[in-house]
């Protein structure tokens, strides 16, 4: 078999200081002093921690489950805030990626997921803040969402949408949410295992 190893992450040889804060707001924003390779050098990071995306899905419809709602940052950006997302969320004290991702379904799209399947971790902005993402595929009775829920103060609305059409959106370049980007590129990909992965039961941690 070939050799990954070169091709995985792995733990740095680095002294870090204790953390100055600089602000506190929705996130933590602190400075770090660190000595790296002999180096010495100083970071800010925005510590935003573990977060979830779902990526519900009703196999026997070919559908996913999408939301829209509106982001202040994709404003600014480029004046069209009112985005197309996943089901996300953050993590919150004490609670494991799954229960977090079932939670955010019951909240955001109205129902919960019949399964649920951890498929991959990664990091948004490495270079400013610590948020980790872990994605999920649920399976859920997309005919049971309603069109619009309200989360956290959030107005959300739901969004049917047949993998072929998401898979052509994600193409056309029509969507700039990174997870759903993430998310819908391993559809793509993996589009034919995904009833397979569903019989399997690799349910999630």
């Amino acid at each position: 078999m070939p050799d990954h190893s070169e091709l995985a992450d792995r733990p740095a040889d680095v002294a870090l200081s204790r953390p100055e804060p600089l602000a506190k707001g929705f996130f933590d924003y602190k400075r770090y002093r660190l000595t790296l390779h002999g180096a010495a050098q100083t970071r800010d990071v925005v510590l935003a921690g573990k977060v979830v995306a779902v990526l519900p899905i009703d196999p026997a419809r070919d559908e996913i489950v999408l939301i829209r709602q509106f982001r202040l940052p994709a404003h600014l950006a480029n004046g069209r805030g009112d985005l197309i997302e996943t089901v996300a969320g953050r993590v919150e004290a004490g609670e494991q990626p799954a229960e977090a991702a079932r939670r955010e379904c019951a909240e955001e799209i109205g129902v919960k997921p019949d399964q649920l399947i951890e498929l991959f971790t990664y990091l948004t902005t490495p270079g400013l803040t610590d948020e980790e993402v872990t994605v999920f595929l649920a399976a859920v009775d997309a005919s049971r969402v309603p069109g619009h829920t309200s989360a956290g103060g959030e107005q959300i609305g739901v969004v049917r949408a047949s993998i072929d059409a998401s898979i052509d959106a994600l193409t056309l370049g029509t969507l700039r949410n990174g997870p759903l980007v993430i998310a819908l590129q391993w559809l793509a990909l993996n589009r034919g295992r995904v009833t397979e992965l569903l019989r399997a039961g690799n349910l999630a941690r």
